[in-house]
């Protein structure tokens, strides 16, 4: 499966050079990452209910054409692995002409929103685990 998400690049996103800020695909992976969920019939916010979340461990990027003010994006985001402890996506940030502007993964890990103890979510929300295995 895979999830996309648009996006057009605000002025804010920018830098001084009229190109974004390398941060801001962080934040673009994010997004990504929270439409992926929304996609399989999830919220995130039902997730913390729950008292689980699922905080970014790891992230890498490369960025191999500059994205610029007023641009529009999309943003592919995928599962590349999956366990009850965590996951890895996949995400490739294309424009609308289908260049490829950057690519990356992030990996979260789910733990006790309390605690930050490290959860399986198979045990604490069988329906997430069981729909991220549907994907496969």
């Amino acid at each position: 499966m895979i999830s996309k998400k648009e996006i057009e690049v605000r002025y804010s996103e920018t830098d001084q050079m009229g190109v974004v800020y390398h941060a801001n695909y962080l934040i673009w992976f994010e997004l990504g990452r929270t439409k992926f969920l929304s996609d399989l019939g999830f919220c995130y916010q039902s997730l913390e209910d729950r008292n689980i979340i699922f905080p970014v461990r790891e992230v890498k990027v490369q960025y191999l054409k500059p994205c610029r003010y007023g641009e529009k994006l999309i943003v592919e985001t995928r599962v590349k692995e999956f366990t009850s402890i965590k996951t890895v996506y996949e995400h490739i940030i294309k424009n609308t002409k289908n260049e490829l502007k950057a690519k990356g993964k992030s990996t979260v890990i789910c733990v006790n929103k309390d605690n930050f103890r490290i959860t399986k979510v198979d045990k604490v929300a069988k329906d997430i685990y069981e729909a991220y295995l549907s994907i496969k």
